[in-house]
C-alpha cells in the first residue's frame, strides 16, 4: 500500500521530511528536516542545520556536540510531512501516538485485522 494523505498515519514515517507547524512548546516551533527515528510518544528529526558529522568531526570523547536529532513530542503538535510525491499531509501528533509496530499493523478497514 502506498502512502496517501488518508492513510499516512498508518504507515512508517521515516524517512519523511517534516515540518513543527503547531506545538505546545514554543521552541519548537517551524523544527523541520527527515524522521530518522520514532518512539511510542516522540518523532526524531534531524535538521539540516543540525546534519551527523563526518567522522573526522567527531570529538574524542565520543561526543558529536550538537550534531543530534532534535526529539519532538508527538501529543500537543501537529505536522506537516511531505510525501514522495511532493503533496503535503497535515496531521495531529495524538494520530500518532502508539508504538509505530502498533499503529501500522491497524488499518481499521479490514475485518482480518
Amino acid at each position: 500500500m502506498t502512502r496517501t494523505p488518508e492513510t499516512l498515519a498508518r504507515h512508517e514515517l521515516i524517512g519523511l521530511d517534516v515540518r513543527v507547524v503547531a506545538a505546545s512548546n514554543p521552541d519548537l516551533l517551524d523544527v523541520d528536516g527527515e524522521v530518522v527515528m520514532e518512539t511510542t510518544n516522540t518523532l526524531h528529526v534531524e535538521r539540516a542545520d543540525r546534519a551527523w558529522p563526518a567522522r573526522d568531526d567527531v570529538p574524542r570523547d565520543g561526543r558529536a556536540g550538537n550534531a543530534r536529532a532534535t526529539q519532538v513530542p508527538k501529543a500537543g503538535t501537529t505536522f506537516t510531512f511531505t510525501l514522495e510525491d511532493g503533496q503535503r499531509v497535515r496531521i495531529e501528533g495524538e494520530r500518532l501516538v502508539a508504538r509505530p509496530a502498533r499503529r501500522t499493523e491497524h488499518t481499521g478497514d479490514s475485518t482480518w485485522r
